[in-house]
């Protein structure tokens, strides 16, 4: 069993073209014996985003804190802390921090196989 508070978890700068002021901690991963998922928490600060992207599976995301919106079918929608979110395989999506707080959230993914 893992236990660990999130801030004990080293973030890292996410890289990948079109980011911007985000950051990633890999809370629980294959390397920690989840066989199935790994939980990241992202933060992005204020005025950064994550790139428009799409995976080829599912995941889920969970709004912890701050304030920001969701690129969905070529609109925004309003996230904000207690929101839920379901990305299915193949939709394209994004995150922005409309905020001016951390836009904090916890995002599950299927273990690369």
């Amino acid at each position: 069993m893992k236990i660990i508070h999130y801030k004990d978890i080293d973030a890292a700068p996410v890289t990948v073209q079109g980011a911007e002021k985000v950051t990633i901690r890999w809370l629980i991963a294959a390397e920690d014996g989840a066989p199935g998922f790994a939980m990241r928490l992202f933060e992005i600060q204020p005025e950064g985003h994550t790139p428009l992207h799409i995976h080829d599976s599912e995941h889920e995301v969970f709004i912890l804190a701050g304030t920001g919106t969701v690129w969905k079918e070529g609109e925004e929608a309003p996230v904000g802390p207690g929101t839920a979110i379901f990305v299915p395989s193949g939709e394209k999506h994004c995150f922005f921090n409309r905020g001016k707080d951390v836009l904090r959230f916890l995002c599950m993914v299927p273990v690369e196989q």
